[in-house]
């Protein structure tokens, strides 16, 4: 008995190779934690909005309201290539304008006349959003739709009726196409409009007009696992700029209690909240285009390869899903030069980020938590997002070590957080030890789902990464060490 009643203390002992031992948990997660499909959706990185309505065919940004169906044209029309490029370039979701400002559907609503069912396209018998759900469907890309709050046809626009042919729309997107992943709710409410004939300008409450948890709780009635696009989320948010930029320091949460859908206040949204109650997923969006439709004197505008990089490093390196809109054109296609840049983009960011140089080296770190392999400090470097290496409950501050075996030079790190668990680290420093000789190469605030950082390129033999402040126990999944490809330049 003696004997048994020790192999069972040795069992429960927090000790390696025991042969016996129950596995540990994993750490406590922070207070506010990403839902499962904010972390899907965090994790597609790169997504799509495609601009199209009959502003393509009238050389518009915003509509009036007043455009005859009969302008909407386009003469080849193929949601195919739409979704064919998007996949070939890394985008995992189309977003599409359904209904822009100017109130024209681009599905036979029956809620409508003002929509391609009196348009000379397909004779009257086409659906612009069922189409592109269908090429979605074929090339493995998820649906989101744009349904504009504010309409310039609509008669009823700013008065209590307008609410219900708004909603009746989204039950239409919502029930007719197969699933949503997301709905995407702009600020742009009120000014001049055409208004069914009245030709006037109106203007609406921003803080009650719309009675938004009504809407979003409409859109979770009828699919519960569409997420939704708006300053306040409250499942994405506005990063306060369409510059695609982030800020240097980036949570995920942030206090949605007084946001105004379209009057929020940008420099809050940009850097987030530390002490934010709700987990509202960062967005970038930006144009490819100096505009959001299409118009042929941009053509020669369109963002290079390198501006795109730049955008994709001060979006998704700084913990953003990045929104890239690339507007058809009238004959219904992704213009050509707007399709060889998207290409020469992932070219370079595929041959940046193909090969991972502390991938498989030996880390050491200062604190390991339970000495257990399950934290273990090479979890960062095993190239396997899931596990990763964290400290005991009442450490905040640790430093890895990586020992990369040669002089190696590298000048692209990334780092990411477990996010699944919260987001914790606030301050961090990254050094090198080139010819034997300390060096600071980067410093950071937030990390999050995942950080980019550029450097002057180095050749060093060991990195070490200091992880300064943190809200709670400091985790890492991944840590990576990589060489620009040619053609990019460094900001």
């Amino acid at each position: 008995m003696a004997f048994c009643r020790s192999v069972r203390a040795l069992c429960l002992a927090p000790v390696l190779l025991t042969g016996c031992a129950r596995p540990p948990g994993d750490i406590a997660p922070t207070a506010v934690v990403p839902s499962d499909r904010q972390l899907e959706y965090q994790k597609m990185e790169l997504i799509g909005f495609l601009h199209f309505t009959v502003n393509t065919f009238t050389d518009q940004e915003w509509g009036f309201g007043d455009e005859p169906p009969a302008v909407f044209r386009p003469t080849h029309f193929e949601p195919d290539q739409w979704a064919e490029i998007a996949a070939e370039v890394g985008m995992k979701e189309l977003i599409l304008t359904a209904k822009h400002h100017d109130g024209f559907a681009l599905w036979p609503s029956e809620y409508t006349e003002h929509s391609v069912k009196h348009s000379p396209w397909r004779d009257g018998a086409g659906d612009v959003v069922g189409e592109f759900v269908a090429a979605c469907r074929r090339h493995g890309i998820k649906v989101g739709f744009y349904l504009s709050p504010w309409d310039r046809n609509h008669a009823d626009y700013g008065r209590r009726a307008y609410l219900d042919y708004y909603r009746n729309q989204l039950r239409e997107l919502l029930t007719n196409y197969g699933e949503v992943t997301e709905v995407w709710f702009d600020g742009a409410n009120g000014g001049t409009g055409y208004y069914g004939g009245a030709n006037e300008e109106r203007r609406i409450d921003r803080e009650t007009y719309y009675e938004w948890e009504e809407t979003w709780g409409l859109v979770k009635s009828l699919q519960a696992g569409t997420l939704i696009f708006s300053d306040a989320g409250p499942d994405i948010r506005w990063i306060g700029n369409e510059r695609g930029f982030a800020g240097e320091t980036n949570w995920s949460t942030i206090d949605t209690e007084g946001i105004v859908v379209g009057a929020a206040a940008a420099a809050y949204l940009n850097s987030g909240d530390p002490a934010g109650k709700r987990w509202v997923v960062p967005l970038c969006n930006t144009s490819i285009r100096p505009g959001w439709f299409y118009h042929a004197d941009e053509d020669d505008e369109v963002k290079s390869p390198q501006e795109l990089l730049d955008i994709y490093y001060r979006s998704v390196g700084r913990n953003c899903v990045l929104l890239l809109n690339v507007p058809p054109d009238k004959k219904g296609l992704l213009h050509e030069r707007d399709v060889a840049a998207l290409r020469e983009f992932r070219r370079i960011l595929d041959e940046t980020f193909a090969v991972n140089l502390a991938e498989g080296k030996p880390v050491e770190a200062d604190h390991h938590r339970l000495r257990h392999p399950k934290f273990a400090p090479a979890n960062i470097v095993d190239g396997d997002p899931e596990t990763y290496w964290a400290t005991d409950d009442d450490v905040r501050a640790a430093t890895l070590a990586i020992d990369l075996g040669a002089a190696t030079y590298f000048d692209r790190i990334l780092l990411q957080e477990p996010i699944r668990f919260g987001q914790r680290i606030s301050a961090f420093t990254i050094e090198a030890r080139v010819a034997g000789e300390w060096a600071v190469v980067a410093r950071g605030t937030t990390i999050g789902y995942k950080r980019l950082l550029r450097i002057p390129g180095v050749t060093a033999d060991r990195v070490r990464i200091s992880i300064e402040e943190a809200n709670a126990v400091p985790a890492l999944s991944n840590l990576g060490l990589f060489r620009a490809a040619a053609g990019e330049t460094l900001d």
